[in-house]
């Protein structure tokens, strides 16, 4: 077992530095965005169903296809092919590149300053500390999420019979900045951040929390049981927490803009929430949900089994 959270008297080498922590947090979430991409795909899809912009015909007369978190799945496989069950990977590696190396870094940072030497932190603080290293992770890492956001549903877009906006990570970059110039990659940055602030004191307290807990006061210690029954509960807590301003987040962020990079459908998050309550009922706020569970949980067993598993082979203390 690796240092005593809180303990800042134990020596530290270069496994222990905080440059060294940051690749692996980014290492082990580009692992569990790889493995559970395709279910992030399914939730976005699900999440922009009842928007306006599909409210109208499509030119070959179709419906809208998907109903339902299976037949989504199952008609992204059949109709375009299973690598676009990976569309948009490339820049949601990007946002964690930042996102992950942030939250997770900035976390233990303000938890070793803050908690006693051998005493898990509060479970006040700790919801602090991951709603401040969430929020401040996904702001910085806003524009490649809004990118990501933006080719996951550009195979939504083609079936609808509606022209392509963007060819890949790079082309969505430079598409947006030209028609709302830099500004524009921060568009949905509120409720994203938001999102991300509720999804981490989900994840990053629940965690912290139950895993101390399970060390202390059982006898599975800082093993693989233990990662797993902590990692279970905080993806729960988190999909819980986060799917209401994950969905507000998706349709802000997909919504198609006017010559002036602002949004043509919603004026904020704000009226985002209000119109699709009004629209849709207050249970399109949990569209999506299901699939965000499915994700989440095995996303965040297999984050902290890896980040878990990398800090002890390279000697770096345990989270």
């Amino acid at each position: 077992m690796g240092r005593t959270p809180g303990d800042m008297s134990a020596p530290t080498g270069v496994a222990d530095k905080l440059w060294f922590k940051y690749m692996l947090s980014c290492g082990a979430a580009t692992c569990a965005e790889l493995v559970t991409y395709p279910l992030d795909l399914t939730k976005t899809r699900l999440q922009i169903q009842g928007e306006a912009a599909e409210k109208k015909p499509a030119p070959s007369g179709r419906p809208p296809l998907y109903r339902g978190f299976l037949r989504t799945a199952g008609g992204v496989v059949r109709e375009e092919g299973v690598l676009r069950l990976w569309q948009g990977v490339t820049p949601a590696i990007y946002r964690h590149l930042i996102y992950s190396g942030v939250r997770m870094n900035g976390y233990e940072w303000l938890r070793d300053r803050v908690s006693r030497p051998g005493q898990p932190l509060p479970v006040w603080q700790a919801a602090l500390a991951g709603l401040a290293a969430g929020g401040l992770g996904q702001l910085l890492a806003s524009p490649a999420d809004l990118v990501k956001v933006q080719m996951q549903t550009e195979g939504r877009r083609r079936l609808l019979g509606l022209q392509p906006r963007v060819k890949n990570a790079a082309h969505a970059f430079r598409q947006i900045v030209r028609r709302g110039g830099v500004r524009a990659l921060w568009k949905g940055c509120v409720p994203n951040v938001q999102r991300s602030a509720l999804v981490n004191l989900g994840d990053l307290t629940t965690y912290d929390s139950v895993k101390a807990r399970l060390v202390r006061g059982t006898a599975l210690g800082d093993g693989p049981v233990t990662h797993f029954l902590a990692s279970v509960a905080s993806g729960l807590v988190s999909a819980t927490l986060g799917t209401p301003a994950d969905v507000v987040k998706t349709r802000v962020m997909n919504q198609p803009t006017d010559s002036r990079g602002r949004g043509t459908l919603y004026r904020n998050s704000v009226d985002c929430f209000v119109r699709l309550v009004r629209e849709e009922g207050l249970l399109a706020m949990y569209k999506g949900f299901v699939p965000c569970w499915m994700r989440m949980a095995p996303w965040s067993l297999t984050f902290w089994f890896t980040y878990e598993n990398l800090r002890r082979v390279c000697g770096t203390g345990t989270f």
